[in-house]
């Protein structure tokens, strides 16, 4: 018999006690989020929200849809503090097998009360998956003390971690270093054998920089109308399809990756555009090591980091990928480079027998 599982996606943000993660999605874009920021009129403040809480929902969708052979998914559930109460309380525990899905920083909104939320719900029978991004066990306090000691999976982008968030993990848990993914249902894109020969600068405000910005310019200048440039904080989700049109998605933010711990990191942009078929050129970090099993499977096309001329003959080259090259990267990332698949596997793993 294949083992039950429970997802509880927990949203201490955007979460409103304990709720069916489909009908969560299907209001999501309708929901009023002034409510829900710190001053409702200011208009920019609900659009950050909104960016924001979609991304959260994307994340949702693709937990949700989880599927792996060896396990039956009973229907997701996304949950804040009390809605995780609440579904401990109601002895819901003893149907199935319930797996709290923590990601982002969300622990560290709720750090005065994460840790016995989580001691709870392992005491309860539970286990927790976090996939943590940016220097987790550096920057958040409560990682170490409240929420590694909890842990049954653990996946993170920083290498490596704190030694203080070493120690406290269980001898138990699954720990492996992926980093950001895409929050994309598999094949939710089809893929488009013709795209338009231009490219895409998928950058954000962080990322706009005087020296990013120098780099733009030089990219007008070169490719000219067969070049734009992104620059507004995020993409939204909604919008990350209207893209699929455009043959090249140049990449080359990686948040934070000039410290030490995140020298390997990248940001989940390369990973959503391989999913819709098309190329992600991506920059190399200062120490080199940056996406290098990408980069040997032939499904990113690097440039040397702070190097304009490698970056221009990168976009070059990936605007001289044909159709059958682009499918087998579209191929690749839906199968390898989403979030659902990888942690229904670790899931899976968890309860196959050990040596």
């Amino acid at each position: 018999m294949k083992k039950r599982v429970r997802v509880i996606f927990f949203s201490p943000r955007w979460g409103s006690g304990l709720e069916d993660a489909r009908k969560y999605l299907t209001a999501l874009p309708s929901r009023d989020l002034r409510p829900k920021v710190t001053n409702p009129e200011d208009i920019e403040l609900v659009r950050m929200a909104r960016l924001d809480c979609d991304w959260d929902g994307e994340c949702l969708r693709a937990f949700a849809a989880m599927g792996h052979e060896s396990l039956e998914f009973e229907p997701a559930l996304i949950a804040d503090t009390q809605g995780l109460l609440d579904f401990m309380r109601h002895g819901a525990l003893r149907e199935t097998a319930p797996w709290l899905i923590l990601n982002d920083q969300s622990p560290a909104l709720v750090d005065q009360v994460i840790g016995k939320l989580l001691g709870l719900f392992r005491r309860c029978g539970g286990r927790i998956l976090y996939w943590s991004y940016d220097e987790a066990s550096r920057t958040m306090p409560c990682f170490s003390t409240e929420v590694a000691p909890h842990l049954s999976i653990l996946l993170h982008d920083e290498s490596p971690l704190a030694d203080e968030a070493l120690k406290a993990l269980p001898r138990s848990c699954t720990t492996v270093h992926m980093s950001w993914v895409a929050n994309i249902v598999p094949f939710a894109y089809p893929f488009r054998a013709t795209v338009e020969d231009r490219i895409v600068f998928l950058g954000s405000k962080m990322g706009a920089t005087p020296h990013r910005l120098e780099h733009i310019k030089e990219l007008k200048k070169h490719f000219g109308d067969r070049f734009t440039a992104i620059i507004d904080h995020s993409v939204p989700v909604q919008e990350r399809g209207s893209f699929s049109a455009v043959k090249v998605h140049l990449c080359p933010e990686g948040r934070k990756f000039s410290t030490y711990g995140m020298r390997l990191t990248h940001t989940d942009r390369p990973f959503w555009s391989g999913c819709m078929g098309q190329v992600p050129v991506i920059e190399e970090s200062q120490w080199g090591g940056r996406l290098a099993d990408l980069q040997e499977q032939g499904v990113v096309l690097p440039y040397a980091h702070d190097d304009v001329s490698s970056m221009i003959e990168a976009c070059e080259r990936a605007l001289a990928t044909d159709a059958e090259a682009r499918r087998r990267i579209y191929e690749y990332f839906n199968r390898e480079g989403t979030v659902g698949p990888i942690a229904a596997r670790l899931i899976a793993d968890f309860y196959s027998p050990r040596p």
